[in-house]
């Protein structure tokens, strides 16, 4: 599939507005695979990892009880995530490996026995068309959409792994400005895997391109509220250098905001990945 086909059939904006997805149902089985891959064989030493890329709901699950407004809201996706990893693909060469399917049918970035793999509630929101979940109904879903997706993720890896290419894994996120009724300061926040030294250099440049920038360490989550599978699963266990980036979805709903964000980052990113070269040196 073209790339502009891709992002078409992923988001009807992937330029950050929050705007759903329109999709034919009918066209789902054959068109729409639960993971999508970007620039798979880019060059950048940094992998992109978007597991909330999408709020799309597959027909079969039908709104699962949820008002369309609900479907563009935080809890069913991660805003503007997707078009800052989009462009960062252009700006790094880096490969990108998104999920197509709305958290609120299965969390990717949860593991498969986390009680909030398929939520029941989100945030203050109840999820209805989740409240009669049987086990064979969980595990179709793992397989149909969280399994491959972290193999399309294994599978790049392996790839470059196998071909002594430099790894530094990146997953990117976004995080409401208020999570009930607590205000959340941090335009972003960064969370590290078992080992933070990229996680802790890339803080640092951050915080040296804009020495005014509020940089949050493990913000507005860390590991221990059960959100870093996705992190820890793919570089701890290869030892792969990791980061997970969380940005206030307030900042990149508009083009610009976009842009701007993903240009920083593509500079820190390499000014880290730099910084760790002449330490190692």
């Amino acid at each position: 599939m073209e790339r502009a086909d891709a992002v078409a059939g992923l988001a009807a904006a992937a330029g950050g507005g929050l705007v759903g997805q329109h999709v034919d149902a009918s066209l789902e089985a054959s068109v729409i695979a639960p993971v999508q891959v970007f620039n798979a064989k880019g060059q950048s030493p940094f992998v992109l990892a978007c597991d909330h890329a999408s709020n799309r709901i597959p027909e079969p699950y039908g709104d699962l009880g949820l008002t369309s407004h609900q479907r563009l809201m935080h809890i069913a996706w991660d805003p503007g995530a997707l078009a800052v990893a989009l462009r960062l693909v252009d700006l790094l060469d880096a490969p990108l490996v998104a999920s197509t399917v709305s958290r609120l049918v299965i969390d990717c970035n949860r593991e498969e026995s986390a009680p909030d793999l398929i939520p029941l509630l989100s945030e203050r929101t109840e999820i209805p068309g989740n409240f009669e979940i049987d086990a064979a109904e969980r595990q179709r879903r793992i397989t149909q959409y969280h399994t491959p997706f972290h193999n399309a993720l294994e599978a790049l890896l392996g790839r470059r792994k196998q071909a002594g290419m430099e790894t530094v894994l990146v997953t990117v996120h976004s995080f409401t400005p208020v999570y009930k009724d607590v205000q959340r300061p941090w335009p972003i926040g960064l969370i590290h895997p078992r080992d933070e030294g990229f996680t802790r250099a890339l803080s640092d440049a951050l915080k040296a391109d804009d020495p005014g920038l509020n940089v949050g360490w493990n913000e507005p989550y860390s590991a221990l509220n059960g959100v870093t599978y996705t992190l820890e699963h793919h570089s701890d266990r290869r030892g792969f250098a990791a980061t997970m980036i969380e940005i206030r979805n307030n900042e990149i709903l508009e083009p610009d905001g976009v842009a701007s964000w993903a240009a920083r980052l593509a500079r820190c990113l390499e000014t880290a990945r730099g910084a760790l070269g002449k330490a190692a040196a």
